[in-house]
């Protein structure tokens, strides 16, 4: 699985990131680097959840981001 991550830069000077493809995923940071960490931290919880939700066991997946 390969998940784009978009990044920008608020008014304010917070940073935000985003992945489209995961609803609602989206964190703020101080920093570049941080609001990277807490968006893919954020996104393997999210994907981790609907693993423990599914009826059958997961095939094994890597997961990869790409910043956009």
């Amino acid at each position: 699985m390969a998940f784009k991550i978009e990044i920008d830069r608020e008014e304010d000077g917070r940073w935000i990131a985003e992945i489209p493809s995961l609803p609602g995923v989206l964190a703020y940071g101080k920093t570049r680097n941080e609001a990277l960490a807490k968006v893919q931290a954020l996104a393997f919880r999210v994907l981790a959840d609907r693993l423990e939700k599914r009826k059958k066991p997961a095939k094994p997946a890597t997961v990869t981001f790409a910043i956009a």
